[in-house]
């Protein structure tokens, strides 16, 4: 019922950075046949029922796939997914700390040690392409991706607005058994 309602087709992961905001946008204006914000539908009751949106925004810190893997999950069980499109963006703040630093920082500040929740090489960014490589791939393997979507790596410049391709991972073709 919610893919008829809500046609959604592509999640892009992005960091919570308001100067990010935009990043729908721009995914939605690259592939040029999304729909974003789109608009919400009304029955004749005045009922919210569907959307005209084709676009998913996963927030996260730094929009490390870490921390989407089960939205991607739920959004294929629920909707239908065809795309995942990671998005890293310039003066992110994930780029102004090591992993190290904020689990030293956290066991000074909270007196807690954090340094077996996460894997180190996705708490924070310390190379663009090589976090956006890391992020892909890392949903691709991920036993909640389907397997026939396709998987996009982006930096985004929040100064320009330009998306610069970074990964492209499409879907193989299924083979007929």
């Amino acid at each position: 019922a919610f893919s008829h309602a809500v046609p959604l087709k592509t999640l892009v992961i992005y960091c919570y950075d308001p100067r990010a905001a935009e990043v729908p946008n721009a995914v939605a204006k690259l592939l040029g046949d999304e729909v974003f914000p789109g608009q919400v539908m009304l029955d004749a009751a005045g009922n919210r029922v569907a959307s005209s949106t084709t676009i998913f925004p996963i927030i996260v810190a730094g929009g490390r796939a870490i921390d989407a893997l089960r939205s991607i999950t739920v959004a294929q069980h629920l909707f239908g997914i065809e795309n995942i499109v990671v998005v890293h963006h310039s003066q992110c703040g994930a780029t102004t700390f090591t992993a190290d630093g904020i689990i030293n920082a956290y066991k000074r500040e909270h007196h807690l040690d954090i340094s077996k929740l996460y894997d180190r090489g996705s708490i924070c960014i310390e190379d663009y392409e090589a976090s956006l490589k890391r992020d892909t791939s890392l949903i691709r393997s991920h036993a909640g991706t389907p397997k026939h979507v396709n998987i996009f790596g982006y930096f985004y410049n929040i100064d320009t607005g330009v998306l610069t391709e970074v990964v492209t991972d499409k879907a193989k073709a299924l083979q007929l058994a």
